[in-house]
């Protein structure tokens, strides 16, 4: 039996990821392990954790290595502006010549590549066939052990000590 409870009017829902327009240019990625099943008559996602792993590699390399064209697009229009100062050009100019740099995936665009942040949702009709967790932590770790990565945070060992 589901109970519904009133909900009080100042009560206000937004989803996590509002939907809207995008002009984001996506690729398909050639992942294995991803397929569907039925279940209940409906349709499911099946992933093996191996295509998680794919996913946060190429992510975490992609994000460090590749930036949007609409991104790029505004750099560029800093330079065509009359009103930009010479500080405003020189750093939209040396913030293109890294991208160009970076996209040769051997140097990220930030060489402070710094923490891992992986979040997520995943729908109630996506089956993880193992531990998603796990799965995009090695994603992770591949990409910061096997390319250019570099881990830069620091912890001090004491609180007062030399």
């Amino acid at each position: 039996m589901n109970v519904v409870l009133p909900r009080p009017s100042n009560f206000l829902y937004a989803p996590a990821f509002p939907l809207g327009a995008d002009a984001t240019p996506w690729r398909k990625l050639d992942v294995a392990g991803i397929s569907t099943a039925a279940c209940d008559g409906r349709r499911v996602l099946k992933i093996a954790p191996e295509a998680l792993s794919e996913l946060a590699f190429q992510a975490f390399r992609d994000v460090s290595h590749l930036s949007r064209p609409g991104h790029l697009a505004q750099l560029r229009a800093i330079l065509d502006d009359g009103e930009a100062s010479a500080n405003d050009r020189f750093v939209a100019l040396d913030l293109l010549k890294n991208a160009v740099i970076a996209a040769g995936g051997v140097l990220p665009m930030c060489q402070d590549t710094g923490t891992a942040i992986v979040f997520g949702k995943k729908g109630q009709r996506v089956w993880v066939e193992g531990d998603e967790e796990e799965a995009l932590s090695w994603g992770v770790f591949r990409t910061y052990t096997e390319t250019n990565l570099r881990y830069s945070q620091m912890a001090p060992l004491t609180m007062f000590g030399k």
